[in-house]
C-alpha cells in the first residue's frame, strides 16, 4: 500500500441527497414535500401537535423539579485516602488539595468541589483541604493525627438561603427588624 493508494472504504462517505433539481431527480419541484398545506412551509411549528389529541408532554404525569442552586461534590473516604497513600499516590508530608487528589486519581472532575465522607480508616497523618466534611469523616482524620481544612463553613454559621445577598421584608427602605424597633416604645 502507497500513500497515493490510501482511500475510504466503499459507503464511508455518502453524498447528500440534492433536491429540487429538476422531475427525472425524483425529487424535483417540491423537493419531497408533497403539495401545499402548512409542512410545505417553512416555520412549521407543529412541534408535539398531536392534531387536537391531547400531546404526550401533557398525558404524562409530571413530578418533582430541577433544583438550580444544588451543589454536585466530587466525594472521598478516609479509607481511600489510605490506599492511595500506601499505594504511593499520595505524599503525606504535603497538603492533599483537589489537584493532588486528581493526580492521584481519586477524583476525576471536581464538580462543585470535593467533599470528604465518612467511610473506611485511616492510619496516615494528612492534611487536607476539602469544600465540605462530615462530622465522622472529620473525626477519623483528626484521630489519626491529621488535620482537615474546610473550605465552605458549616449551614449553622451561614445566613439562611432565603436571606443571602438581600434584605428580608424590605419594603419602602423598611425592614423587619427596622419596622419591630419602631413598634416598641423605646424605655427610659
Amino acid at each position: 500500500m502507497k500513500l497515493n493508494e490510501i482511500r475510504d472504504n466503499d459507503g464511508a462517505r455518502k453524498s447528500r441527497r440534492r433536491i429540487g433539481r429538476g422531475i427525472g431527480s425524483g425529487r424535483g419541484k417540491t423537493s419531497g414535500r408533497g403539495v401545499k398545506g402548512q409542512k410545505a412551509r417553512t416555520g412549521v411549528s407543529i412541534n408535539g401537535f398531536e392534531g387536537g389529541q391531547m400531546p404526550i408532554h401533557r398525558r404524562v404525569p409530571k413530578r418533582g423539579f430541577n433544583n438550580p442552586t444544588i451543589q454536585h461534590y466530587a466525594e472521598v473516604t478516609p479509607g481511600r485516602l489510605q490506599q492511595a497513600v500506601d499505594a504511593g499516590r499520595l505524599d503525606a508530608g504535603k497538603t492533599v488539595d483537589f489537584a493532588a487528589l486528581t493526580a492521584a486519581g481519586l477524583i476525576k472532575n471536581m464538580h462543585d468541589g470535593v467533599r470528604l465522607i465518612g467511610g473506611g480508616e485511616i492510619k496516615a497523618k494528612l492534611t487536607l483541604t476539602v469544600t465540605g466534611a462530615t462530622k465522622t469523616a472529620k473525626a477519623a482524620v483528626e484521630a489519626a493525627g491529621g488535620k482537615v481544612t474546610v473550605l465552605i463553613p458549616p449551614k449553622a454559621e451561614r445566613p439562611p438561603r432565603h436571606t443571602r445577598g438581600r434584605r428580608v421584608g424590605a419594603k419602602n427602605g423598611k425592614t423587619k427588624a427596622g419596622a419591630a424597633q419602631a413598634a416598641t416604645p423605646a424605655q427610659a
